[in-house]
Order: structure tokens, then C-alpha cells, then sequence
């Protein structure tokens, strides 16, 4: 199979399995969707959506923010882990929307990058979903998956954003991000991963890769 039918058939397998593609974190607006993404980092989405509704009551947009203490804001957000850089994260940034953007969250990846704990993946993400810009987050499943579907060699996160900006169309940027992280979660998982159920790799994956997985399943077998 050449790549470019590897690749027209991982969007329309995608495209089958989530036609209607749930947003991950819950939030309401652009300004809870990035204090959510920051939260999440080096956690989960279950455990991030349970802790914003406990902060967004108290502040849920950066005026009300920054007239909490860093302290405040940790305390809420503790189970989320990184308590101490993200609280000051949340409350820096806040009070340079206030200042700099009247309250506003910026739509380009550029000025979100400059936002404190503000990544390039917490950025791309902010765009894609909440301004509808395209971009290509690449999170733990799909920097795994992308090698896995011998789309990128895997070294770093940036050289498989680079290859999945080639390889995808633009206008699908959006939709596949997500599309594929809710696929990884659910079919090809770090663990507990079971190549049967995933069709994609198991159709069009690297060969090496699923050398590997045959050759650790027969051991296993044999044990």
C-alpha cells in the first residue's frame, strides 16, 4: 500500500469510528478551555474535569482570577498535580489577558506561546478548538501512533507534528487530531495494547513494530 492510501485509509477508518467527535475537556469558552489544557498537563482529562468546575466557580475568567492568590488557586487545583507552576501559570497569564488583551485570549499560537506555562502543544490545541484554526497538537497517543503507522521515525514531538502537517490535509488538522487520540485511548494503547482490535496498525502499520508485538505476544503465550 503506498503511503498516500495508508493515509487516505487511516481518515476515513477515523472518520468511521467518531463521524461526531467528543471534545475531551470540558470548558465553555476560550479563557477555561486554556486553563484546562494547562491543567492537564502530566495528567489526565477524568481528573482535570473534576477539578474545573471546582475553580471556575470560584473564577472563571481572568478578572476573577487574578483576585485570587497563587496560593488559593493551588490549593483548588492540587489533585491535578504541578500544583506550584501551574497556579503561578494560571495566575501570570491571567493577569496578562487582563493587561496586555483586555480579558481576552489571543487566537495566534505566537502570542499564546508567550503566555507563562503556556506550551506550543497547550497553544496549538487552544486554537484548533476553541478558534476553529487549524493546528496539530501532538500529544503522547499520537506521537505513539504516528510511528506505530510508520508516519513519522518517532525521534521527537516536533518531527512528527512536522510529518503529520504533510502527510494530512489542513482542513482535516482539527478533526484528526482528536480523531486519533480518542482512537489510541481506545484501540491502540501504550498498554494492555491488543493489535486485533487495532484495525489501523494492524493494516497498515510498520512492519517492525508489529514484528515486535507478535514476537513479545509468543512469548507470553509460551510463559
Amino acid at each position: 500500500m503506498k503511503k498516500s492510501e495508508k493515509v487516505a485509509f487511516t481518515i476515513q477508518t477515523l472518520e468511521d469510528l467518531y463521524p461526531e467527535i467528543p471534545i475531551p475537556l470540558d470548558h465553555k469558552d476560550p479563557y477555561t478551555l486554556l486553563i484546562a489544557v494547562l491543567l492537564s498537563a502530566q495528567s489526565t482529562d477524568v481528573r482535570v474535569n473534576q477539578i474545573t468546575p471546582k475553580l471556575f466557580a470560584v473564577a472563571d475568567n481572568p478578572y476573577d482570577m487574578i483576585r485570587l492568590d497563587v496560593d488559593h488557586i493551588r490549593e483548588i487545583i492540587k489533585p491535578v498535580g504541578l500544583s506550584p507552576m501551574k497556579s503561578k501559570g494560571i495566575y501570570g497569564l491571567s493577569k496578562i489577558l487582563v493587561e496586555k488583551y483586555q480579558g481576552r485570549v489571543p487566537e495566534s499560537i505566537e502570542a499564546l506561546e508567550e503566555l507563562p506555562a503556556v506550551g506550543h502543544k497547550t497553544a496549538s490545541v487552544v486554537v484548533a478548538q476553541a478558534f476553529g484554526i487549524p493546528a496539530f497538537p501532538v500529544d503522547t497517543h499520537i506521537h505513539r501512533l504516528m510511528y506505530r503507522w510508520g508516519f513519522t521515525n518517532g525521534k521527537n514531538v516536533v518531527q512528527t507534528e512536522r510529518d503529520a502537517k504533510r502527510l494530512f490535509p489542513k482542513e482535516k488538522w482539527n478533526d484528526l487530531h482528536l480523531q486519533i487520540i480518542w482512537y489510541g485511548r481506545e484501540y491502540s494503547p501504550a498498554r494492555g495494547w491488543d493489535l486485533e482490535k487495532d484495525i489501523i496498525t494492524k493494516t497498515i502499520g510498520r512492519k517492525s513494530v508489529i514484528q515486535e508485538y507478535t514476537k513479545a505476544l509468543s512469548k507470553r503465550k509460551k510463559t
